[in-house]
C-alpha cells in the first residue's frame, strides 16, 4: 500500500479512537477536495500491510480504523487485507470511498469486493464542493450516503449525531489538521 499519512489515536474519522490511513492517489480528483495533494499517485510511502496491521492491533486502544484518500478502492487489494487482518483483530473498519456502493459493485472487482465484505461503515459519493453539508457526522456533502454495512453501528448511535469535530496536533515537525472543519475553519487554509 502506498499511505500518504496516518494518524493513531484521532475521534475526528470515524466514531471511537481510530488510526485513520490516508492512501496515495486517486483518479477521480473531485473539485474542491480537501486532499487534492492526494491525486497523483506518486508519493507517499509504501507500507508493508501486514506490519502495519500488526502494529495497529498492538496499540490496543483503538476501536477501529479509516480508509481515506486519496481514493481507497484504487489500492483495494492492499486495504482489503488490511481490513481483513484489523477486522479479525476485533478492530471495526470505515471506508471513505469517491465511488457509490453502486459503482463499486459494478467493478466485479474481487479485491473490492473483498475490501467491502470488511467495512463495517461506508460514506460514498464524490465530493461536491456546491453541496457542502456540516449537518452529518463525517460527511462532506450533500450528495454522500454514510451506509451500515454490518450490525456493529447503529445509526441511533449517539455518536452519529454529534456535531463534526477537527483535531489540531502540534509537534516539531509543524501542525497536523484532520477532520471535518465548517466552512468557516477553512478561511485559514485559503489564504
Amino acid at each position: 500500500m502506498q499511505l500518504a499519512q496516518r494518524i493513531v489515536g484521532t475521534e475526528a474519522e470515524g466514531p471511537g479512537r481510530r488510526a485513520a490511513l490516508w492512501v496515495q492517489g486517486c483518479s477521480l480528483r473531485c473539485p474542491g477536495c480537501c486532499n487534492p495533494e492526494l491525486f497523483t499517485a506518486q508519493g507517499g510511502t509504501a507500507t508493508d500491510v501486514d506490519a502495519l496491521a500488526r502494529a495497529l492491533l498492538a496499540d490496543g486502544t483503538l476501536e477501529g480504523i479509516s480508509l481515506l484518500g486519496g481514493e481507497p478502492t484504487e489500492q483495494a487489494e492492499g486495504c482489503a487485507a488490511l481490513a481483513a487482518a484489523v477486522q479479525r483483530g476485533g478492530l471495526s473498519v470505515m471506508l471513505y470511498t469517491g465511488y457509490t456502493l453502486a459503482e463499486l459493485r459494478a467493478q466485479k472487482s474481487p479485491h473490492v469486493d473483498a475490501l467491502l465484505g470488511h467495512c463495517d461503515l461506508v460514506v460514498d459519493g464524490r465530493y461536491e464542493r456546491d453541496q457542502h453539508d456540516t449537518t452529518r457526522r463525517w460527511i462532506g456533502s450533500k450528495n454522500q450516503t454514510l451506509h451500515f454495512l454490518s450490525p456493529r453501528y447503529r445509526a441511533d448511535d449517539p455518536r452519529f449525531a454529534a456535531p463534526n469535530t477537527i483535531e489540531l496536533r502540534l509537534d516539531r515537525g509543524g501542525v497536523t489538521v484532520n477532520g471535518w472543519p465548517r466552512e468557516s475553519d477553512l478561511v485559514w487554509r485559503r489564504r
